[in-house]
């Protein structure tokens, strides 16, 4: 690119920068605001053991046997143990308050699970074992035990990728396309198009600028993990760079064809929402996506923030390289290609 050519898109990027900072509420929605979700839901899932089964006695027909059973039960360091009258404990039950019953009789004893709770299986489990151990029962194979914290296990790591990928999305939404309408609707992109400035630079100034504030608010985020979470990445900086830069083109994309043309805010932020809300429920921010049916995981893995949130937790935390990562990088460089391409032919200064 000659000289000529490239004064126009420096110049057109700096303007985008000096917009950027000449606005604190802009900068702290762009880094104050994902920081204080980090905290605020880093903390409620903050890293603990798992909580403790808990179980609930019930005494159908007493004896010194279920007794002494249930002395046991309750000693025991592995469960939370509890007596009840049978109408307390079908209520405690019920309303996961407990997550096993054990009702001694004269047969013996049964236990009770809801068969909708997660925990009811487990605690099963761990009632029978405690009970039969204290009746009596030798294991015939020995045991070891051990316990290890692999790299990437906890929620917050899980987390924080998926907050650093809905941060990129909704800065690179509402920083590029939504400003687009906000200039036409101040009738500021009228007096570009009689400027001799090229359509491709002034788009282009856009996604550079948003490039250029990524990398700080990558690095932000990144040494917030490390310093309050312990969390590293395992994969090269590079590539979560580069995952991250691809994931900001991809919504530059998809935000330069919403305000290619609209002239209304409140279109935008409807359009803008439209976008963004169903990414937020869908692509696994939270939760994986792999609890929706089968059927939908293939399209879920199209959507460019699956793609985007999926590499950033790859690199994050199983180690990936950009080679691991191509079906990915190939999603977010369809959409950023493909919406950069509509803006381009669709766009008008008025």
């Amino acid at each position: 690119m000659s000289e000529e050519k490239l004064n126009p898109l420096v110049e057109l990027v700096l303007a985008r920068l000096r917009e950027f900072y000449r606005e604190p509420a802009i900068v702290f929605w762009v880094f104050g605001f994902p920081l204080l979700m980090a905290v605020g839901l880093g903390a409620a899932f903050r890293s603990k053991p798992p909580e403790l089964p808990r179980i609930g006695v019930v005494m159908v027909e007493e004896s010194t046997e279920s007794l002494e059973l249930f002395e046991k039960l309750k000693a025991h360091p592995a469960a939370i143990t509890e007596m009840y009258d049978r109408g307390s404990a079908d209520r405690a039950l019920s309303r996961a308050k407990v997550d096993v019953l054990v009702l001694f009789d004269a047969q013996g004893y049964e236990t009770v699970i809801d068969a909708t709770q997660e925990k009811g299986a487990r605690a099963q489990l761990e009632a029978r074992d405690i009970l039969q151990t204290a009746a009596g029962r030798k294991d015939p194979l020995p045991e070891r035990h051990s316990r290890v914290t692999k790299p990437g296990s906890r929620y917050v790591d899980f987390l924080i990728p998926g907050i650093l990928g809905m941060n990129i999305m909704g800065s690179s939404l509402w920083g590029v396309g939504y400003n687009l309408v906000v200039a036409r609707k101040r009738k500021l992109l009228r007096r570009y198009g009689v400027t001799p400035m090229r359509r491709p630079h002034f788009l282009l100034s856009y996604f550079i600028s948003r490039s250029l504030f990524l990398v700080l608010e990558l690095g932000v985020l990144v040494l917030f993990g490390k310093l309050f979470f312990g969390m590293t990445v395992q994969g090269g900086l590079l590539s979560l760079i580069v995952i991250a830069i691809l994931g900001a083109a991809a919504f530059a994309g998809i935000s330069l064809v919403i305000g290619a043309r609209i002239s209304n805010t409140e279109t935008a932020n409807g359009w803008t929402n439209l976008v963004q809300m169903p990414m937020w429920l869908l692509s696994g921010v939270f939760f994986t996506y792999e609890r929706f049916p089968d059927f939908l995981h293939a399209p879920i893995r199209l959507l460019p923030l699956t793609a985007l949130v999926d590499g950033l937790r790859g690199v994050y935390n199983d180690g990936l390289t950009l080679t691991g990562l191509l079906p990915e990088a190939l999603v977010l460089a369809a959409w950023g290609s493909v919406g950069f391409v509509i803006a381009l032919r669709t766009f008008r200064w008025q």
